[in-house]
This record gives C-alpha cells, structure tokens and sequence, in this order.
C-alpha cells in the first residue's frame, strides 16, 4: 500500500487552513468513490481508491485561488497537470499522477484546452499577473483508465469551497452544464456508469 500522506504533509502544512480544506475535500472524494467501488464490485485495489482520491488535487496548492488559500501562481484549471507533475516529481505510482492530470471537469478536449489557454493567455489575475500557456496540449486531459473514471466521477460531487457537504446530482449537472452540451454529456456519461440515482 502506498503511503501517500508523505506527500500531503510535505505541501500541506499540518494544521492550516489549506490543510483542513485539502483533506475534507479529498477525503469525501475518497469516501464517495470506495463506496461506488464496492457497490458495484469494480475490479479496483481499494488502497489504490483511497491514494488516488486523496492525492487527484495535490497540484492546487500551486495555483492562485486565494478563496481556498492557495497562493501560488498558475491558473487553478492548471491543478491537474501541476499536481501530476508534483507526483512524478516525488516517485508516485504513474497510476495517481494520471488521475491527477486527467479528472478535472469531466475531462478536458483538445479544443477545451486550447480555449483555456487563450484565455489564460489575455487576462490578468488578482495578483496582477498575466498567464503564460497552463495546460501542454501534447497531454491527454480525458479520463481514461477505470480508475480514472471513478475518481473524476466522484470528485463532482463536492467542492472545496462554502459548506463541502455532497452536492445533489441536479446542482452537478447544473454545474457541468456551464462548460457546455458537451461537458454536461461526458459527466453523464460517467453517471451512467457509476451514478446510482436517476437523471
């Protein structure tokens, strides 16, 4: 079994406030996606759940989203591909550096990416800052492997921000929905394959 927690204590200081938000989050990610992993009999290693769920947002503490602490300099759509570096960095197993890079939204296309970065391109931050180019499009931002699919399914479901409670399916689609038909087709999707309420 991996011990992930080296990682998480060595970017997420014990005791501070990104600490707590990082945990509760990752946490209930890691709840949600071993509960479906039993439901369904799926033919996971339930240690490789839990070290995915709790390292898939390991990356954010490198992005500028001060609302949830993080006071670093990248784009926060960039935590992905930041948090699967850091893994690699550290000699995590390819396996969450990949859920990593690959869960956020219900996975990004090509052409998701190259909108991101002209937009990350031509604007400022809070911080002043302009962004260069975030996300390599040479990288495979869609979740592929089971495992992939699991922890990026289970992580819509809560936020890192306001009360951290699970969200209702109908506020999810609704979040979804935002980034477009297209978005809120491949979240379905993955409700199709893991969901156990109605849409």
């Amino acid at each position: 079994m991996y011990d992930y927690t080296q990682i998480i204590d060595k970017y997420y200081p014990a005791g501070s406030e990104l600490r707590q938000i990082y945990e509760r989050h990752c946490r209930s990610v890691a709840v949600e996606a071993i509960a479906i992993e039993r439901r369904l009999h799926l033919p996971l290693d339930e240690a490789d759940v839990e070290a995915a769920a709790m390292l898939h947002d390991i990356g954010i503490c490198l992005t500028d989203a001060l609302g949830i602490h993080c006071h670093g300099t990248h784009p926060y759509l960039a935590h992905g591909c930041l948090g699967a570096d850091l893994l690699r960095r550290e000699g995590a197993p390819e396996i969450y550096a990949l859920v990593a890079e690959r869960h956020t939204g219900a996975g990004l296309t090509p052409e998701d990416v190259e909108a991101l970065n002209a937009r990350f391109a031509a604007q400022g931050s809070d911080s002043g800052h302009r962004y260069a180019q975030a996300l390599d499009l040479s990288r495979c931002y869609m979740p592929q492997s089971l495992l992939e699919r699991l922890i990026c399914y289970a992580d819509k479901f809560y936020s890192k921000s306001g009360d951290m409670q699970r969200k209702p399916l109908d506020r999810v689609r609704a979040s979804m929905a935002k980034f477009g038909a297209a978005a809120l087709a491949r979240f379905d999707a993955l409700h199709a394959e893991f969901g156990n309420e109605g849409i």
